[in-house]
């Protein structure tokens, strides 16, 4: 292992996940920690060390509905009482936030290994009302929280993401074309993906992807659009949202093992990428798509690389396809250049893992990578948040 003088204050020694199951599938019955901890306990079996090495937890989850889910997971993985726990929810965000805090804890001098990713049980989450404020009041159901205060400011997402495709001449069929793309590389890579997939009531593998033809996208309606009507649609000019262009809801699990290099040396761990660089930012709540361009590029300057063309490996989180041609273009790269294995349109959508799923899915892929070559993740979460970090291979 090179000298821990001239290494990052925090290594990946190791990363795991879940399949990703939609909604109400394999995992239906599950809550998150028993999605979580069978993740966890085969991170550590592949790292060779005991849980009683592990100082801290830290756990991304949107949908938990309060409580501390990553204490449950701690206790649920046979952690020792003494592992701090720490739940994260920056919705989309959670899972790659929840990383770089892990690493703050570790930077800082507050841990030396600590596992830190996402879980989210979507299947199983609670059902949300608002409180009445009179006695007597029935109680009133919501899906979503509120992300902004200001409801002009607080969109629904998919009517958000329609308004941005009308806005920037995104079509249908370009949408739908880059749709198929990732379920296509879904399936291509599903026997090399099954290395980091641990197996849970039988999944070992993502469940959603499938093959869709041409023909079948079409026929797939339209969820949401922008100021068109029907006799506006032709194809040309059609820039709706189909089901096949939005990812779907699931549950689903990712993990990474982190440790400061004198940890690395004490346990015998043997490190296999770095943590260069990360950042979490906000954009306007407007339009959240868009966070995931802005965290790139930011963590990009912050690494010290010039350019997209620097990296070895991309993975956004792509909940929409039209977040993703925009990200291609914002960065001017080629949308094969990203989510070699398909993305979160052809996994679904465990909101609080998504993220942290897109993480371990650049580091199994870096490590086909020559050493010393760059992975970039990058995701966006709902209010205008986003987050971005920089791996590099040892």
């Amino acid at each position: 292992m090179p000298d821990a003088m001239s290494l990052p204050a925090a290594l990946i020694a190791g990363w795991a996940r879940s399949a990703v199951a939609p909604h109400g599938g394999t995992f239906g019955a599950l809550q998150a920690h028993e999605i979580a901890a069978p993740v966890i306990q085969a991170l550590l079996k592949r790292a060779g060390i005991g849980p009683e090495s592990v100082n801290a937890v830290v756990v991304g989850n949107a949908l938990g509905a309060g409580g501390n889910p990553a204490r449950l997971v701690a206790l649920a993985a046979g952690l020792p009482d003494h592992s701090a726990a720490f739940s994260i929810d920056t919705q989309c965000c959670s899972g790659l936030d929840a990383v770089s805090m892990a690493v703050g804890l570790i930077a800082s001098g507050q841990a030396s290994v600590v596992i830190a990713g996402g879980v989210e049980a979507w299947s199983r989450s609670p059902i949300r009302q608002h409180r009445p404020l009179r006695e007597g009041d029935a109680a009133v159901a919501y899906e979503r929280p509120a992300f902004a205060p200001d409801p002009a400011r607080d969109p629904d997402m998919l009517a958000s993401a329609a308004r941005y495709a009308a806005a920037q001449g995104w079509t249908r069929t370009a949408q739908d074309a880059y749709a198929q793309q990732t379920h296509e590389r879904a399936l291509a890579h599903q026997a090399f993906l099954a290395d980091e997939i641990i197996c849970i009531n039988g999944l070992a593998h993502d469940s959603y992807p499938r093959r869709i033809s041409s023909a079948l996208a079409a026929r797939m309606p339209a969820v949401a659009r922008h100021g068109e009507t029907e006799s506006e649609e032709a194809e040309s000019t059609d820039c709706s949202l189909s089901a096949l262009s939005i990812s779907a809801k699931a549950d689903g699990a990712g993990f990474v093992l982190l440790a400061s290099p004198e940890a690395c040396r004490a346990l015998g761990l043997q490190p296999k990428a770095a943590w260069i660089a990360s950042v979490s930012v906000g954009c306007p709540p407007e339009i959240p798509l868009l966070a995931a361009e802005t965290a790139a590029r930011t963590v990009l300057s912050r690494a010290g690389l010039v350019s997209a063309d620097a990296l070895a490996v991309i993975e956004l989180h792509d909940a929409f396809a039209v977040q993703g041609l925009s990200f291609c273009k914002a960065l001017s790269i080629d949308s094969l250049r990203i989510n070699r294995g398909g993305g979160g349109l052809a996994r679904g959508h465990p909101i609080g893992a998504s993220a942290a799923v897109a993480l371990v899915r650049v580091l199994a892929e870096l490590a086909l990578e020559k050493p010393s070559s760059f992975g970039l993740t990058a995701v966006a979460g709902a209010g205008g948040l986003g987050a971005s970090a920089i791996i590099q291979r040892l």
